[in-house]
């Protein structure tokens, strides 16, 4: 058993909001480091990386969603978004641009923390649910149309070798695709398997989560050939997949 603690840096420009959540986080066994805009957020991710990024939408200087897309193109460090408003248009552009969670302001500190601790078990690489509700064995890495893709390093590799970063949400999913591939996975099994709930009526989260994982493997929205959209019934990879070491 391991007794190092998540490090987690808040990032808000409001001195009260970040101390108290640097308090809260602490007690709750997290180390905590507060930064108030994303030019201290680079240097204390310069000084040692983060487990975790609780990110303020309405920031000095660049906003929340700026950062979290420059993070995210260079970074898998799972982020989770503060908004003020609360406008689903905030939530769905949060998303949008690769944040793994957000949390509307007022929020109840021991919601963020259950949030936190959710993000970090899906970011730690426990194996997502297969779609038939049991939990496969995990695989090594797979390889697929040219890309590889490595759950224990957590790294997908495109055809060029080169490592393309992915957000904690993408990797199960994307794990979850190969698990099944060739099989419909409906939006709900999808959400049950990476986020750990059925969705809501109106939840846009997994076919925001897809549109990414298209973009990262360079798969056409319009025309896809490697995530097919299944109407009325949900998603499926198509596309020949070894698995296994060497994968």
């Amino acid at each position: 058993m391991t007794n190092v603690r998540p490090s987690i840096i808040v990032v808000d420009d409001d001195r009260q909001i970040r101390e108290l959540l640097g308090q809260v986080l602490d007690q709750y066994g997290f180390s905590t480091r507060l930064v108030g805009d994303g030019r201290e957020l680079a240097q204390a991710l310069a000084q040692a990386p983060a487990d975790l990024i609780v990110l303020d939408l309405m920031l000095p200087g660049d906003d929340g969603l700026t950062i979290c897309r420059e993070l995210r193109s260079r970074s898998s460090t799972p982020v989770i978004m503060l908004t003020a408003r609360g406008e689903s248009i905030d939530r769905v552009v949060g998303l949008e641009v690769g944040a793994d969670d957000y949390v509307p302001k007022p929020f109840d500190p021991r919601e963020l923390v259950a949030r936190i601790r959710t993000v970090l078990r899906r970011a730690s690489g426990a194996p997502a649910a297969a779609a038939n509700g049991t939990t496969p064995s995990r695989s090594r890495g797979w390889r697929f149309d040219g890309w590889n893709f490595d759950a224990v390093r957590r790294e997908l590799r495109n055809p060029e070798g080169a490592v393309v970063p992915l957000s904690s949400l993408e990797f199960r999913l994307l794990e979850l695709l190969l698990q099944n591939a060739n099989q419909v996975l409906s939006r709900d099994r999808i959400m049950e398997a990476t986020v750990g709930r059925p969705a809501d009526p109106f939840e846009r989260r997994i076919d925001i989560a897809i549109s990414r994982l298209r973009a990262r493997l360079a798969d056409d929205g319009r025309e896809p050939r490697l995530i097919k959209t299944v109407r009325n019934r949900g998603y499926v990879l198509t596309a020949e997949v070894s698995v296994g070491a060497g994968a």
